[in-house]
């Protein structure tokens, strides 16, 4: 079959197009003929080897974290999944795995694919989506709530706003001039163009923060002062702070990367103390029961796949530039063509 790989850690020239082997499905895992691959951003950031630390792949890997797909063969113990089934899928953390002609993933993070988009278009809801909920579920965000959510024109900030809104909160988002009319549509009550105007000098302040734009210095000298007293912020794109990875590492490991990441979030943690306001980094899980749950609201029309741009197999490369340019208004695609291998079951 063919792949999106990682040769090695590096830029945009360690990615390539190879021949694998089509995997095959052990106990309680599914097989899929995959139709299309969301990008993301920490698509880049694992190619950098940004999480090497802690989340080391055997090089070269396959790239990729959503997809959308085909029941090709289902392993024993599977009962939620019938070969032809349509599904979509935000990869384990450990394996990545989504662009490629095939994949195989434990049948409890998959979910089946809305039926009001095209399978292609479907791999842009996963990761996003589940991240968006999840990021506000870890701000607790309610009714009522005023929430800021930075770079809110990107592929998560699109879901968080539409989420949002479906919680009754007032949302607040930066965006563009162009990124505008995007996080209009998406139901935004307040568009702030992070170009010509600050944060910190808004009068009335925010109850919570759903940060994914990052950058140190904005979040200490812009976002930080525009949150209320007892206030919290959740980031996706900020410093990592310690504690995020204690779930996945052992006791040693993980200890020594807080102390690191301790070492590195100093400056920022200090500044929100200073403002009486929590930052937390926050890593989303795959959930296939959750993704269920948001594809049932893509069916009652209630949540919007924003599609920015879709790209064939041979034009990964014009794919992964446009993911790179940070220009991207909702998810970026890669369609893969429909395959002539024989799947193993």
């Amino acid at each position: 079959m063919d792949a999106i790989t990682y040769t090695r850690y590096g830029g945009s020239e360690v990615t390539q197009i190879s021949t694998f082997p089509i995997p095959i499905p052990l106990e309680d895992e599914v097989q899929v003929r995959v139709a299309a691959g969301g990008l993301n951003p920490i698509d880049w950031h694992q190619r950098a080897g940004d999480f090497k630390l802690v989340t080391p792949f055997n090089l070269p890997a396959i790239a990729g974290n959503e997809f959308s797909g085909i029941v090709a063969a289902v392993g024993r113990g599977v009962s939620r999944f019938q070969i032809g089934d349509r599904v979509v899928c935000r990869t384990t953390k450990s394996k990545m795995g989504a662009l490629g002609s095939y994949v195989v993933m434990p049948a409890a993070i998959l979910a089946h694919a809305p039926t009001t988009v095209g399978l292609v278009d479907a791999a842009g809801l996963p990761l996003s989506s589940l991240t968006s909920e999840q990021g506000l579920d870890a701000l607790d965000v309610k009714k009522g709530d005023r929430l800021l959510i930075t770079a809110g024109a990107g592929g998560v900030g699109l879901f968080a706003i539409q989420l949002a809104k479906l919680r009754g909160a007032h949302v607040t988002t930066t965006a563009s001039d162009a990124g505008r009319p995007f996080v209009l549509k998406a139901g935004a009550d307040q568009v702030i163009d992070y170009r010509t105007q600050k944060l910190a000098d808004l009068e009335d302040k925010f109850d919570k923060v759903f940060d994914l734009a990052g950058g140190e210095d904005a979040l200490i000298n812009d976002v930080i002062p525009a949150v209320a007293e007892n206030g919290k912020i959740i980031s996706v794109a900020g410093p990592l702070t310690p504690g995020v990875f204690n779930a996945t590492l052992p006791f040693w490991k993980s200890k020594l990367i807080d102390f690191l990441l301790g070492f590195r979030s100093r400056s920022l943690r200090n500044a929100a103390a200073s403002y009486r306001v929590d930052y937390e980094y926050f890593f989303m899980r795959p959930d296939g029961q959750q993704l269920e749950r948001l594809v049932q609201l893509v069916d009652e029309g209630k949540l919007v796949i924003n599609i920015d741009s879709r790209f064939k197999l041979d034009e990964f490369a014009k794919a992964f530039e446009r993911l790179e340019s940070g220009r991207s208004k909702g998810k970026i695609v890669i369609e893969f063509p429909v395959q002539s291998e024989q799947p193993t079951s």
